[in-house]
């Protein structure tokens, strides 16, 4: 069984079974780009359902379209959100005219909904057309950002779990190796004592610092244009539509959405997004560097730091027999720079808007979706399949502290820099420890001193010096 749909291009034959119509399908050819449709995001499709929803209930309560129609459309949203029709969103993310063919998509598959629950059969756009009702009062330029915006909100919420997530098993680690005694390192040389447990610790603190930057991006996602139509002037729009609609949106989804104060600078204006995704940037630096670090701790085993052990998962090489990789840390950089990428994406896409409207939003609603599904992954990942298995090896991390002439700085109150210098200059030249040179040939320190400078406490905690 088929149907024929036509606009004003002409005439399309669609199988019955289809919900969408002839501009999504215009849509999905003519944009093959990325090969991933839209259903591959369902928040973003029942974002969508939630805007139509919104703008059926203003136009209803505004006496726009009739009330019967408008209930059918509802019913329609509803399927939709509730992730019935997944498979009829099939426009592909990238396309031009800044998401039309995803905005008729939705417009196609509700108008079909709503025909069939009043009896009529997919096509009869008489009765309820996608156009003259489902998009009534609306258009691309304002359903689409806020179906985007709705969708980041709502998509960033398992992201910012992940995070915290990530966080505690730092932090569980950190309480875990309080007490293992390391050597703390800058400019990759030996620096002055540490316990293992501080830098777990450090870690988890720095991203935690990122659910809270998150947390601030997304609050600037409520502002939305709806209601703007077009360009900002909300022409065809019901008197009181914009308020009213993003009123049943907020109250719909449990977001406090604002309506925006210039629909027109709203409507062309894509600062929240290159805020978030600096915001996911910032976060994929942090996360290189804390996978670099993890990386060097755990090398060796033999020939390297090897101050941790992380968890086997696989053979490292077709060649070398035994030999195992850090490969959940790498795969979390390559995952982080795929991340910083796609950020100059969204900045470029951003700048590229001309007059009263940026046509690059879908480029930027496909980086952003990428970056926060790889990255949640990525996250979940290194919680997951490394960070709760890492083990230490405290008796090596101890001997490397006490055989390192970098621990010549805590004498330095004791015996001042300049001697302490010497003290190191000797060590470096002749292999001696400082032990040998301080206390067996010097006699600078007796024994009983010595032990009492460089006890676990005071070595981690140099207030106790003096």
């Amino acid at each position: 069984m088929s149907r024929y749909e036509q606009d004003f291009l002409g005439q399309r034959k669609i199988a019955d079974d289809i919900y969408y119509g002839v501009q999504t399908i215009r849509g999905k050819e003519n944009f093959h780009i990325t090969g991933i449709p839209m259903n591959q995001e369902p928040y973003f499709v029942k974002a969508l359902g939630y805007v139509k929803k919104a703008a059926a209930m203003a136009n209803r309560d505004l006496g726009a379209i009739d009330a019967k129609v408008a209930d059918a459309i509802i019913l329609g949203c509803d399927r939709v959100i509730a992730g019935d029709m997944m498979d009829q969103f099939v426009t592909d993310f990238i396309q031009g005219g800044a998401g039309t063919s995803t905005n008729m998509n939705a417009n196609e598959v509700i108008a079909n909904l709503a025909l069939e629950s009043l009896g009529f059969n997919k096509g009869d756009y008489q009765h309820v057309s996608p156009n003259d009702h489902v998009n009534y009062g609306q258009s691309t330029n304002d359903t689409y950002p806020t179906a985007f915006r709705l969708a980041l909100i709502l998509r960033l919420e398992s992201y910012m779990t992940a995070l915290r997530q990530l966080q505690e098993a730092f932090f569980a680690k950190g309480r875990e190796f309080d007490r293992v005694l390391k050597m703390g390192r800058t400019h990759l040389q030996d620096a002055v004592p540490m316990s293992l447990g501080a830098e777990f610790r450090g870690w988890g603190t720095t991203i935690g610092e990122e659910v809270d930057r998150i947390s601030e991006a997304r609050a600037l996602l409520r502002e939305i244009n709806l209601g703007a139509t077009a360009i900002g002037t909300s022409v065809t729009a019901a008197v009181g539509y914009p308020k009213l609609a993003v009123r049943h949106l907020s109250a719909l989804t449990g977001v406090d959405f604002i309506l925006a104060g210039d629909l027109v600078e709203a409507t062309s204006d894509t600062g929240a997004y290159v805020q978030l995704s600096g915001v996911l940037k910032r976060t994929a630096s942090k996360l290189t560097k804390i996978c670099n670090d993890i990386r060097l701790l755990a090398s060796g085993p033999r020939a390297g730091f090897n101050e941790i052990n992380l968890p086997q998962l696989q053979p490292g090489s077709s060649i070398m027999p035994g030999k195992v990789n850090p490969v959940i840390p790498e795969v979390v950089n390559q995952t982080s720079f795929l991340v910083i990428g796609l950020d100059t994406t969204v900045t470029l896409a951003a700048s590229a808007g001309q007059l009263q409207l940026n046509v690059m939003e879908p480029v930027i609603s496909f980086a952003l979706f990428f970056s926060i599904r790889t990255m949640e992954r990525a996250v979940n990942s290194l919680r997951e399949n490394c960070v709760v298995g890492i083990t230490a090896n405290e008796e090596h991390t101890r001997n490397m502290v006490l055989n390192s002439l970098g621990i010549v700085t805590v004498l330095k109150p004791l015996l001042g820099y300049k001697q302490c210098a010497e003290i190191a200059r000797e060590g470096y030249k002749s292999g001696k420890s400082l032990h040998q040179i301080v206390v067996t040939e010097r006699k600078l320190l007796t024994q009983e001193t010595w032990d009492e400078m460089f006890s676990f406490e005071r070595l981690i905690n140099p207030d106790l010096i003096g």
